[in-house]
């Protein structure tokens, strides 16, 4: 495997197993960042409308020489555009931001506000071939169950939390059962677990860095992770986890970091109530 390897979705597409996330990386910073990821071999960068960054996003994927068939872009619709009349123009701004004809991967920010009609907006693009595959993103297994009461299509990917402290093993669990895949969003967990004790001495085991034994981690549970950095070497790095396997006891080992301490940041106050 590589950066170029891709995980098969529920419609027969493919999405490569490592994305360039580009959460706060904005301006020429952010456009760099993109640029770098791709020359390292990254064929798939994840932004959204909320980040305010479409625009250096595409202009990287533009910009990198790359053919476009071969960069697989994901944005967002953010959730106050989840409501009845916003949803096109809020996917059509996207669409000018990025400057592209086509998105790769769509989702639902939230599961909060209209999520069936915004959904069925989604399936219509999805149809059209304006978006070539669909998802969602913080959505668990209550609010996926309550997707497929009015869905025709089901959601190709579901884009959530998870890190060692966060293993989301419920979620992932049931998403994986039904053939949905699973993208980690904060898969270092902002960086804290990187000097965990345990995970240096994986690090000192596999000759890795503690970054890369967690990358490798979600990779082996078979979750499409989104590090971010705004550093070249960095980045790199991130992308250096085919050359070793973690084994099944050490697998098991990061499983039992789960709620060592508070994950979670951003999330919208309306989400304790969806």
């Amino acid at each position: 495997m590589n950066l170029q390897s891709t995980f098969q979705m529920n419609n027969g597409n493919r999405i490569p197993v490592v994305a360039m996330g580009s959460w706060d990386s904005r301006g020429d910073e952010g456009y760099q960042a993109c640029l770098d990821a791709l020359e390292a071999g990254y064929r798939h960068l994840d932004t959204a409308s909320y980040y305010e960054n479409e625009a250096q996003v595409g202009a990287a994927v533009r910009d990198s020489g790359i053919p476009r068939e071969e960069i697989f872009v994901t944005s967002k619709i953010w959730y106050t555009d989840m409501v009845k009349g916003k949803q096109e123009a809020a996917f059509e701004k996207t669409l000018k931001e990025l400057g592209l004809e086509y998105l790769d991967l769509y989702l639902l920010h939230w599961p909060i506000n209209d999520v069936a009609g915004s959904w069925k907006i989604l399936e219509n693009y999805y149809e059209q071939g304006l978006i070539k595959n669909i998802g969602v993103s913080n959505f668990n297994e209550n609010h996926l169950k309550r997707l497929e009461q009015t869905a025709n299509i089901a959601p190709a990917v579901d884009q959530i939390e998870i890190c060692p402290f966060l293993v989301q093993k419920d979620t992932v669990d049931y998403c994986q059962g039904q053939g949905i895949i699973v993208e980690a969003w904060g898969p270092l967990g902002k960086g804290k677990q990187l000097g965990e004790p345990e995970i240096i001495k994986l690090a000192e085991k596999y000759k890795k860095t503690p970054a890369q034994i967690i990358l490798r981690w979600h990779l082996q549970r078979g979750i499409v992770s989104l590090p971010k950095s705004v550093h070249k070497e960095r980045i790199i790095s991130n992308g250096d986890i085919f050359d070793f396997e973690l084994s099944e006891e050490d697998m098991k080992l990061m499983m039992t970091m789960d709620h060592r301490a508070e994950t979670g940041r951003g999330y919208p106050a309306e989400y304790k109530e969806a």
